[in-house]
């Protein structure tokens, strides 16, 4: 999980400071040793983590922390608002073509995870904001290249454009001008990437820039590089002017360096993160919302949109109607297996929880092989027996256990894990909040975002 051994580091350090009634300059200063260290260990630049010590020592060693009747709080709250202003203060969006489509050019070194994240970029935004992409084939070099975007392309069901082994610069010029015929108001044009950053390869690159004029020139890098990722994004952003980062394998990197790192390095936002394999695993970057995360205080906003994303209404209210008169089924049980799991990979889900909530949610108690096991099991009941699942004898077990490939043992481990939450659904009826990964789902989930919504409006 990214940012794993920082997040454990500063909590330490915060610890130890809250745990002051009072606070010194001196002790101010011992703390910021320790965050110096944190932020080193992270693979952090050095001259950035200069700056940030001295910004945040700075403002902690004034009155309004010293004279705090809580100064441990007041250390963390200065701490967040600079590190969201490290990373860049507020999340920074695309340029949108006032005329025509938007280009959007795509630049990196090879295996940074360029010709994936085309396509996870255009698949999000065709899905969160209703557009037509378009990728374009224009790295004739690397070997299957434009394979592997046609590949991807299917996947998310985004057209592909090629030429072949063309001239790169007419390929992006002919996909600018096939795009404005056939109504696609946004063109990804996945470039060339080399081993390393050569004149060749930056010629072309600029060749590119001013046949098609791009809206947008994203450097896509690897988080997991540290510091070679900074040093890509200054010398692309030397030599091309660009626009923005997006920010790969992040969910690899337990240091998380580069994102604390490239804004201050290069000027340039990061405006996208991969967080993880799959096509449909790509975020906004917030930076408040990243700071929060990094100190231990979760990020609701964006567990209630994955919670909102798996959230039918209609569905809830009528599986609350059941709990409230303890008549959840095994059929309401899959649904709800099957809602989480389309929330993501959990582990990233409790990162997004606050302190005492990542503690309850635990993501070895819903392994996706056991939820796979758990829908094979349910799937091969009759209608009656997931409606009423007393009926289950000793033979019915075994004709179960038979059709799905699995034991009785197992068939009986997902009955008690049943049993579980029909407990649970009398402790829901007193305005209880369940713990999440006793399979209360994303119901749960959504009744937590829904009391967090109202909060905030109040």
């Amino acid at each position: 999980m990214a940012f794993e051994g920082l997040s454990e580091k500063l909590n330490a350090a915060f610890k130890r400071l809250r745990g002051k009634g009072r606070l010194t300059e001196a002790d101010v200063r011992a703390g910021m040793r320790e965050v110096r260290l944190a932020l080193l260990e992270a693979d952090v630049s050095y001259k950035v983590v200069k700056d940030f010590i001295a910004k945040v020592t700075e403002r902690c060693v004034g009155a309004d922390v010293l004279e705090s009747l809580t100064p441990g709080q007041q250390i963390v709250k200065i701490v967040n608002e600079e590190l969201t202003a490290l990373m860049g203060g507020t999340n920074a969006r695309l340029t949108m073509a006032s005329r025509g489509p938007t280009v959007v050019m795509m630049v990196g070194l090879q295996g940074a995870g360029k010709t994936t994240n085309v396509a996870k970029l255009a698949a999000f935004m065709r899905r969160q904001f209703g557009k037509r992409p378009l990728l374009a084939a224009c790295d004739v070099y690397r070997p299957a290249a434009i394979t592997q975007l046609q590949v991807v392309g299917r996947q998310v069901d985004v057209p592909v454009f090629e030429m072949g082994q063309g001239d790169p610069v007419e390929i992006a010029r002919e996909a600018v001008r096939y795009a404005r015929d056939h109504g696609n108001d946004m063109v990804f044009l996945d470039t060339a990437g080399r081993l390393h950053i050569d004149e060749a390869l930056m010629d072309e690159l600029k060749s590119i820039k001013k046949a098609v004029m791009p809206n947008e020139i994203l450097l896509v890098v690897d988080a997991m590089t540290g510091q070679d990722a900074v040093n890509a994004a200054t010398a692309f952003d030397e030599a091309l002017g660009i626009d923005g980062v997006v920010l790969t394998k992040l969910d690899g990197d337990a240091r998380g360096g580069a994102a604390l790192s490239i804004r201050a390095a290069t000027g340039k936002p990061i405006k996208f993160v991969g967080t993880g394999e799959k096509l449909d695993m790509i975020e906004v970057f917030h930076p408040d919302r990243m700071a929060s995360r990094i100190l231990g205080m979760g990020d609701m906003l964006s567990f209630i949109e994955k919670a909102e994303q798996q959230y039918d209404e209609k569905q809830a209210a009528k599986l609350e109607e059941k709990l409230r008169k303890n008549r959840l089924t095994l059929t309401d049980y899959l649904e709800q297996m099957e809602q989480l799991q389309g929330m993501g990979d959990l582990s990233q889900i409790a990162s997004m929880l606050p302190g005492n909530m990542a503690k309850g949610f635990d993501p070895s108690q819903v392994d996706p092989r056991q939820f796979a096991r758990s829908k094979a099991i349910i799937q091969s009941m009759t209608p009656l027996e997931r409606e009423n699942p007393q009926v289950l004898n000793a033979s019915r077990k075994r004709r179960i256990a038979a059709g799905c490939g699995l034991e009785v043992v197992d068939v009986n481990r997902l009955l008690k894990s049943f049993e579980m939450l029909q407990q649970l659904t009398k402790s829901m009826t007193r305005g209880r909040m369940p713990n999440l990964s006793g399979m209360g789902g994303v119901m749960g989930a959504a009744r937590m975002a829904r009391g967090f919504k109202k909060k905030r409006k109040r």
